[in-house]
């Protein structure tokens, strides 16, 4: 065996955490309703991600907002400008649908 053991790893090394993917939960449970509603658009569209990706932005701005993940701009994220007008289009017709 070497010297940092089969289990130990390597003793004299901090560890160094990922820079994205890892972040607070949410245990108090602040961003449940848009967490609900993307997975309840995923199940609803056979779990393709890409017709629910605004409400998978809508998520990810209430964790940003409530400070459940750093703030970013929401391109450095896989949203564009092309997205931004789809999401508005899209949050008009649920707007339509509510009414």
């Amino acid at each position: 065996m070497s010297a940092g053991g089969a289990f130990g790893g390597n003793r004299g090394l901090r560890p160094v955490p990922p820079e994205k993917g890892v972040f607070p939960l949410d245990h108090m449970h602040l961003c449940d309703l848009e967490k609900k509603e993307y997975l309840s658009c995923l199940k609803s569209a056979g779990h393709k991600s890409e017709e629910c990706r605004h409400l998978s932005r809508k998520y990810l701005e209430c964790r940003m907002e409530k400070n459940l993940m750093a703030k970013q701009d929401m391109s450095e994220l896989g949203f564009g400008k092309n997205v931004d007008a789809e999401t508005k289009s899209e949050e008009k017709i649920e707007q339509t649908k509510e009414k």
